[in-house]
């Protein structure tokens, strides 16, 4: 029986997670990449004897990965190892107060109440609540298509839509915060996971207090190469199941007749498949590559998530007070996101401090470390990034100076800059939007573009970009989602 072909465009997580579950069932896997390398926000940046990942840091659901290589008969140990972290954050709030975010859950809380003088009841429950939630709603929102009917008519499905009155699709974030904790900081701390999908806890529904909980419950980790090493391993399983990659090719056009996919287009050559899978964000598959199919407007018009600043730092010392991951909490919190409603960055922004040489020692040379340091921002909407960024490295790197007792400015030896201009154009992401389209709706989950084209027969979505949502978790997911509805169809 002749196998089936799939082309993949784009060799991100989502991209690679698909090309090997597709390869595991049988399908014979093209990947094309415009870039000359896999891994997308996750590839590895070395320079002067630092070693960065370019976006993602937090390693949450390693399960997730594991499952890939089990999937492959592969024992996922004799590829990577990582470990848990404690404490999983270190944060400094603008009062001064330091706050330890310990792995253990009663250890956690057990901190939050001294040091942010929060009610312990009320962090149990907080912390019980998120953790039920996830439970019924993960099998939901993340593991299967929220676009097919027969999703809503399991028995799992049917149960937990029982429990939807009471995961908070009808306020938002802060204000189901600001009911639970009486302390501003306590507020501010689980505010900050709006983030995580690039949304504002304003104006996102309190339902997104769910992103807290594998954090919470299952721990946080890091990889022992670093977070670039998932992309690398996924590489190289998918090159052991037959998946065969192309570099520096840019496809043009998904070919579609008569409302079905035909295959893809590059340059004056059109190469043929039964299935074409983008990895690439939903907004521009839709503007480039299938530019007169029927757009989805009320999904494409959404507000787009925040997209970041982050600069890359090589420093010349090594600093005991900070832990691998860093939070530097602004003064105002909600005056931070009203600044990236209007397209601004706020003048004292949250900063964002992620270290890996703190367990990974090759990724600095000795007694000097690996800054990460990123600042949410707006997407792009014309601004002068060059000098917004200027201006937001002095007032970041004081802030962590005030903390450090000395100017932390003296020490960097090595520098790069990414903005939501060069995330753009290195990630296809358009306006630089790290997460395709924002959160900021109570109806958000259910507006996120499908795995699948509604209009064109074998055309499929995975990423970012579309549903479940952003970050490695969710993206390994996203491939788990399209493969189901490939090899159900």
């Amino acid at each position: 029986m002749m196998r089936k072909k799939v082309i993949i465009i784009g060799a991100g997580i989502g991209g690679l997670s698909t090309a090997i579950r597709l390869a595991a069932n049988n399908y014979q896997v093209e990947v094309y990449e415009s870039a000359p390398i896999y891994g997308g926000k996750t590839k590895r940046i070395e320079k002067d004897g630092f070693t960065w990942g370019y976006g993602a840091s937090l390693f949450t659901m390693p399960h997730l990965l594991d499952e890939l290589f089990i999937l492959c008969n592969k024992n996922p140990s004799d590829y990577y190892t990582y470990h848990a972290l404690d404490p999983i954050c270190k944060y400094f709030f603008a009062d001064g107060t330091i706050l330890n975010a310990r792995a253990d859950k009663e250890l956690l809380i057990e901190e939050i109440s001294q040091k942010l003088h929060e009610d312990k009841v009320s962090l149990q429950k907080h912390l019980r609540s998120i953790s039920i939630i996830f439970k019924h709603t993960e099998h939901i929102f993340l593991q299967s298509s929220l676009h097919k009917f027969k999703t809503y008519f399991q028995f799992k499905t049917l149960k937990s839509m029982l429990n939807l009155w009471n995961i908070g699709l009808t306020r938002t974030m802060n204000d189901k915060n600001q009911s639970l904790f009486k302390q501003k900081n306590t507020i501010q701390l689980f505010n900050r996971y709006a983030t995580y999908n690039g949304s504002s806890p304003y104006k996102t529904p309190a339902t997104m207090n769910v992103i807290a909980a594998p954090e919470y419950t299952q721990g946080a980790y890091i990889m022992d190469k670093g977070m670039p090493q998932v992309a690398e391993v996924l590489y190289q399983l998918a090159l052991e199941q037959g998946v065969h990659f192309h570099f520096n090719t840019k496809v043009d056009e998904i070919l579609i007749e008569n409302n079905n996919v035909k295959g893809v287009q590059i340059k004056d050559q059109q190469y043929l498949a039964d299935i074409v899978v983008s990895n690439v964000d939903i907004d521009y598959t839709y503007k480039n590559l299938i530019p007169n199919a029927s757009k989805p407007l009320p999904i494409l018009n959404q507000e787009r998530s925040t997209s970041a600043i982050i600069y890359y730092l090589g420093i010349s010392k090594s600093f005991d007070m900070l832990e691998t991951h860093n939070i530097f909490f602004s003064d105002i919190y909600e005056n931070e996101f009203d600044s990236i409603q209007k397209g601004e960055v706020y003048k004292d922004a949250t900063a964002y401090l992620f270290i890996s040489s703190k367990k990974i020692k090759s990724h600095a040379p000795a007694n000097m470390e690996n800054w990460f340091l990123l600042i949410n921002a707006p997407h792009n909407q014309g601004q002068d990034w060059e000098k917004i960024a200027q201006q937001c490295k002095k007032q970041m790197l004081a802030k962590v100076s005030t903390y450090a007792g000395e100017d932390v400015s003296n020490y960097i030896i090595s520098e790069q800059l990414n903005t939501p201009i060069t995330i753009e154009k290195g990630t296809h992401s358009v306006a630089g939007s790290l997460y395709g389209a924002s959160s900021n709706n109570k109806m958000s989950a259910f507006l996120r573009h499908p795995n699948f084209s509604k209009e064109i027969t074998n055309l499929y979505f995975t990423g970012g970009s579309v549903h479940p949502g952003g970050g490695v978790p969710l993206c390994l997911l996203s491939g788990k989602i399209v493969v189901d509805l490939i090899t159900t169809s």
